[in-house]
């Protein structure tokens, strides 16, 4: 009997998007599960280990060096998203 490891590779998606001469790349493990709930006084925002590894790994391309002032991703039901999901946009901000 050979013995198999149980662990897969993360499969991913990825898009590749150019801002201001930079290209982001943003990936998207194939399991994540992210929802958005707007609930009047705050925000939640749920998501299973692979999705918030795909939230982790969107904000730090944005906090790459290279990434200009004011770059974003548009999250939406159906965009990255659950559905019935508010959209959610992380946008890099270096103006005080």
């Amino acid at each position: 009997m050979t013995s198999e490891s149980s662990y897969a590779p993360i499969e991913s998606t990825h898009l590749t998007v150019a801002t201001d001469g930079a290209a982001l790349v943003f990936a998207w493990d194939a399991d994540a599960r992210i929802e958005v709930r707007n609930l009047g006084g705050e925000v939640v925002i749920e998501a299973n280990a692979a999705g918030l590894r795909t939230l982790a790994g969107h904000l730090l391309v944005l906090a790459g060096d290279e990434v200009p002032d004011g770059a974003h991703l548009h999250l939406e039901d159906s965009n990255g998203l659950e559905d019935g999901s508010v959209g959610l946009v992380l946008e890099r901000s270096d103006e005080e």
